[in-house]
């Protein structure tokens, strides 16, 4: 019996290369992008209350800071964990306005400022003490 040589035919390694490279490029393919689609789920809601100004009109000035990597709107203010106080601003990555909040507060008392977005999540805190 005669053995036939078939200059056609690829040899198992070669085919096992190539089978192994397709592989590798589809999965690169795809982990870019899965990657693409979750980049907008990745972003940080982070605000950053930089100081706390006690005024003599029974206000208090918070001087802001949006640390997060995206906008991030604050809904609502806590002081003391008491009562929520209506705040709705906005701020973009990197902005740092300052907002007013009326607190008839008592020289030499802490006040703890806690600022919550639309869901009720907790975004920034900080504590001060009024002065005397």
């Amino acid at each position: 019996m005669k053995m036939l040589k078939s200059k056609k035919a690829l040899s198992p390694v070669v085919a096992s290369i190539i089978l192994i490279a397709v592989t590798v490029a589809v999965s690169i393919a795809v982990a870019a992008w899965m990657g693409a689609l979750s980049i907008g789920f990745m972003g940080s809601s982070s605000i950053t209350i930089t100081n706390v100004t006690f005024n003599t009109n029974n206000t208090v000035t918070l001087s802001l800071k949006n640390t997060g990597t995206k906008t991030v709107t604050i809904a609502t203010a806590k002081i003391n964990s008491g009562s929520p106080i209506t705040v709705g601003v906005s701020l973009n990555p990197g902005d740092t306005p300052d907002i007013l909040l009326n607190l008839n507060w008592t020289a030499g008392n802490p006040y703890k400022f806690d600022l919550y977005d639309g869901s009720g999540q907790i975004l920034g805190s900080y504590q001060a003490t009024a002065p005397s």
